[in-house]
């Protein structure tokens, strides 16, 4: 892959870190979020006008970006690409009024706030309770192919039914950092699932 000789200093430094990251170099994953997380998150905040919001789609963008690292080409600075993907995913915030995306067997509500997953019911007859309890063995199934630190956090989370500041105790993880990566295993399971799907049909 030739980069472009138009490319800063910073542009080049950019580009050796996404080539390390592609190889799986955690530390270069961190040092673009860190690069760049301030900048995206003040963008990101100018359109949707809401800092709860903005965080989370800041969380998102990096998300989206590392996830499709693959398909980013130097012909552009990384910079420009990730402002790109950042912008992109306002304007389908902004469009849908509501992150439908994460929305996984009941995580989220319509207003995209988080409910329990309803796995568990008294009143469901011989034939739901089957089916009820494919589709959980399924989702466990799902959930295995995740990171273990997202497998983790998803299980005491909805299995276990631990609240952010219980899972942050028993981590020993800043909440903050419990709930952006509960924010980063919802995605990447709903990615897996909406591809399951795609499978099944």
């Amino acid at each position: 892959m030739e980069i472009n000789k138009n490319f800063t200093e910073n542009a080049k430094n950019d580009f050796h870190l996404v080539v390390k990251a592609r190889e799986g170099n955690q530390k270069a994953y961190a040092d673009l979020m860190h690069r760049y997380k301030d900048s995206i998150y003040f963008m990101v905040l100018k359109m949707v006008n809401n800092k709860e919001d903005a965080n989370d789609l800041t969380v998102e963008t990096f998300a989206k970006a590392f996830e499709k690292l693959e398909k980013y080409q130097p012909e552009y600075a990384f910079s420009t690409w990730l402002f790109r993907v950042a912008t992109n995913n306002c304007i389908d915030f902004i469009r849908k009024k509501k992150l439908s995306t994460q929305s996984i067997h009941g995580m989220l509500d319509e207003e995209g706030d988080e409910k329990p997953l309803q796995i568990k019911s008294d009143v469901l007859n011989p034939e739901e309770s089957s089916i009820k309890k494919q589709q959980t063995q399924e989702l466990k199934l799902l959930i295995e192919s995740l990171p273990i630190r997202y497998r983790n956090l998803i299980t005491l989370r909805y299995f276990d039914e631990l609240s952010y500041e219980e899972i942050a105790q028993q981590l020993d993880l800043p909440l903050g950092t419990v709930k952006a990566q509960l924010f980063r295993a919802r995605y990447l399971l709903g990615n897996i699932i909406n591809r399951h799907n795609k499978d099944d049909i």
